[in-house]
């Protein structure tokens, strides 16, 4: 994949997921404060998830990002922009997932303005949604400091899911 998608943020380096990743991914997975949201992930599952997601990076040009210290080289996390059909149309959709120990130190937003950067300045789009499930205040949290704005609730699997949209992402990269 060279340096295809390889962003760096002022503490984080953020690359283009494959099947390299598939150890942290799992690590992320397994961490107790995101199965809660995730469920449990088998070795497998993360083997053919990373190869899904390098296909994707090569094909489309975006995927999610594993996120890492520039400094310590730790795993943070994992987030970004992918395709995806969210609640009936096919759209670009930003979303991270952080280890427990990370949380509520403004590097979900930063991953998210990396996000809405590449959308803009790569990908020369200014329309991206986010969601997350209704009752997930942290994620909401994150959409609105980063300019998304709230556009409706929505059923998922009969879960309750709340839809935010982000037009003109420039706003956000300040």
């Amino acid at each position: 994949m060279a340096n295809l998608g390889v962003r760096l943020t002022p503490r984080l380096r953020l690359e283009p997921i494959g099947p390299r990743h598939a150890a942290d991914l799992l690590a992320l997975y397994r961490d107790p404060a995101v199965a809660e949201w995730y469920g449990r992930w088998t070795w497998t599952e993360v083997e053919r998830e990373t190869a899904r997601m390098a296909r994707l990076w090569r094909s489309d040009g975006v995927h999610k990002w594993m996120a890492y210290d520039r400094v310590t080289g730790l795993c943070i996390g994992r987030g970004g922009l992918s395709r995806a059909v969210v609640d009936g149309q096919a759209r670009l959709e930003l979303g991270w997932v952080l280890h427990g120990r990370f949380w509520g130190r403004g590097y979900a937003t930063e991953i998210g303005r990396a996000g809405l950067t590449y959308a803009a300045d790569v990908l020369d789009t200014d329309e991206v949604v986010s969601f997350t499930e209704t009752g997930n205040r942290r994620s909401r949290a994150v959409m609105e400091r980063l300019g998304f704005r709230h556009a409706r609730d929505f059923l998922l699997g009969g879960e309750g899911f709340s839809l935010y949209t982000c037009v003109g992402s420039g706003s956000a990269r300040s």
